[in-house]
């Protein structure tokens, strides 16, 4: 019972990650790489602010204004510097791996005997993993909410607009650089919002920690998308963070098969693998049914 409700807790808080991530590779259809140093850069921020004696919940809010500024670096330098966008989140996400070395002081730092948010008084009676989860289902809800309130506005509109059609946007008045820098502020915010918490969650971070974390997010896009099919943009939030859920559950089930927590990484791209092929396998599978029903027919 202990690892469901550990795997729920840590699905919801990787959630928020994925709602980054579609933002960008859904919304804009951009392969931002900035994710992978955003992540750490997020829970570097936050635990060095917790360290130093700052209230959890404001160094939480640090590590989302620092993932708004790795994202406002990658836009300028797509927008304004015609870096392309691969590069560009490539070259951010380099330079940040140092930034976090100066901002830690060393590779990695402990949480375990700091305040944290699952640590807050009115969770310490809680069950075991709650603390995670309550957490977790706290600041999902308002980023979906909040997200869902955002796309629904004019600005959101632009902003979906530029992702669909770049071309057509710009015939309609809309500056679809900014639109870009702003998609990907809010995406790397949120994203170094994931980092801030999973930090405080896991009690630890460190500079490497962002290694596959965009395999992660994809795979909870993908799962979302395949298990749910077609939603709303505000239904399609919710089931970014049920995929989450959903994949972290996977993930358990493989590791309780035999497998070694070596084998993590490995497993996760083999899964997120298998749902990107999973449409296609479908339409083979629906034409091959197709052509067996025009064999049969007389």
């Amino acid at each position: 019972m202990n690892l469901i409700t550990s795997t729920i807790g840590q699905g919801l808080l990787w959630g928020i990650l994925a709602l980054g991530l579609y933002l960008s590779f859904r919304i804009l259809n951009f392969p931002d790489m900035t994710v992978e140093g955003t992540f750490p850069f997020g829970a570097a921020v936050c635990a060095s602010s917790i360290v130093h004696g700052l209230n959890p919940l404001l160094a939480t809010l640090l590590a989302l204004l620092a993932g708004m500024l790795t994202g406002l670096v990658t836009g300028l330098l797509y927008t304004k510097g015609k870096i392309p966008i691969l590069l560009a989140g490539i070259l951010t996400m380099t330079g940040i791996y140092s930034i976090n070395l100066r901002i830690l002081g060393k590779a990695n730092l402990g949480l375990l005997n700091q305040a944290t948010l699952m640590k807050n008084q009115l969770l310490l009676n809680l069950p075991t993993n709650f603390p995670a989860i309550v957490v977790g289902l706290i600041f999902a809800i308002i980023v979906v909410f909040f997200l869902a309130l955002f796309l629904n506005t004019e600005l959101g509109q632009a902003f979906i607009a530029t992702g669909d059609n770049e071309k057509m946007a710009q015939s309609l008045g809309i500056n679809t650089d900014n639109m870009k820098i702003l998609g990907l502020m809010l995406s790397n915010g949120l994203i170094g919002l994931a980092g801030g918490l999973l930090a405080q969650n896991g009690g630890y971070t460190d500079v490497n920690m962002g290694i596959g974390t965009m395999v992660i997010g994809l795979a909870a896009i993908i799962i979302g998308e395949v298990v749910y099919g077609d939603l709303s943009l505000t239904a399609r939030l919710v089931a970014v963070v049920v995929g989450s859920i959903l994949y972290r559950l996977v993930l358990l089930l493989v590791l309780q098969l035999g497998f070694s927590t070596n084998d993590f990484k490995l497993l996760s791209a083999i899964i997120l693998a298998l749902c990107l092929m999973l449409p296609l396998l479908q339409k083979k599978f629906r034409v091959k049914q197709l052509l067996q029903k025009g064999i049969q027919k007389p």
